[in-house]
């Protein structure tokens, strides 16, 4: 295929030998399958952000780390320079964590560099070497999503551990490889310490991997790991080898309890709905 101007480049210098295949596409960046002498890796080609993307993303880069008070006062007027220095460190924010995150262990595609807007990175494959296919894409015995939850809680504690937070995890950015699953796109990573949301956010991705994976093992749905870890880190109580439980007694006092309560109805309503939905098809199938 002929290359994109943002691989054709990076061909030039001698990065890539060629790029085999587009792998997807998105609003934020187009991904390549390509080659390195005899290994094939992927290319992330991240794409300029209008305006609009600009300020969605406002809630997600609050308290992140940049170059210099100029930049930071830019970022905040959202100038033109501002939003040119928050798409630069949006982009970087993905890069930086896959590196930090790769450290500590965590189980998200090896970086091989970053090079003029574009992510080398390990290509997930399944067992025949084709591109690993999406967490809620795959069908899973009530066992193997249990151990799936367990490994992901394990993942997201860790993450937490490092000050991250992936901010918008789903069936859709885990990848199911022959050693389990593997956490993908992370440019909206947030930090836990310096971002007012964090515990929402933190909440809401253990909420999004549990509702995914109760479709197959229902029970998950009764276990609260994103408030037991969150009180733990508050209490800098939190290890990377912490005993995790799922239990946690909710403080009446607290004033979200009730928006807490609801969101876990609405959780279980929604895994009902989607299994009745599996069990139709089936059925019409």
């Amino acid at each position: 295929m002929i290359p994109p101007a943002g691989l054709q480049a990076l061909i030039d210098d001698g990065v890539i030998d060629e790029v085999l295949r587009p792998l997807k596409s998105g609003k934020e960046a187009s991904v390549y399958v390509v080659r390195v002498g005899n290994d094939v890796r992927c290319a992330k080609v991240y794409k300029d952000m209008a305006q609009r993307s600009f300020q969605q993303r406002a809630q997600y880069q609050e308290g992140r780390k940049v170059r210099g008070s100029r930049q930071a006062r830019a970022m905040g007027k959202a100038s033109k320079f501002g939003r040119k220095e928050a798409e630069a460190a949006w982009k970087n924010a993905e890069v930086d964590a896959l590196y930090q995150l790769v450290g500590a262990g965590v189980r998200v595609p090896q970086p091989y560099g970053y090079f003029s807007g574009v992510l080398v990175m390990e290509l997930v494959t399944d067992a025949d070497g084709s591109p690993a296919s999406q967490l809620g894409k795959v069908e899973l015995s009530a066992q193997t999503a249990r151990e799936y939850h367990r490994f992901l809680i394990r993942q997201i504690a860790r993450m937490l551990c490092e000050g991250l937070i992936h901010g918008d995890l789903s069936e859709y950015n885990v990848l199911v490889a022959p050693d389990g699953p593997v956490i993908i796109d992370l440019p909206q990573v947030v930090s836990a310490a310096g971002n007012n949301a964090a515990r929402t956010m933190l909440r809401r991705d253990v909420s999004n991997i549990t509702i995914s994976l109760s479709r197959f093992a229902p029970e998950l749905l009764d276990t609260h790991y994103g408030e037991e870890m969150w009180a733990l880190f508050e209490q800098g109580k939190l290890r990377p080898d912490s005993e995790l439980t799922g239990h946690f007694v909710f403080d009446q006092g607290e004033v979200d309890v009730d928006s807490v309560m609801q969101s876990i109805i609405d959780a279980r309503q929604e895994a009902i709905i989607r299994q009745q939905g599996r069990e139709l098809a089936q059925a019409e199938g």
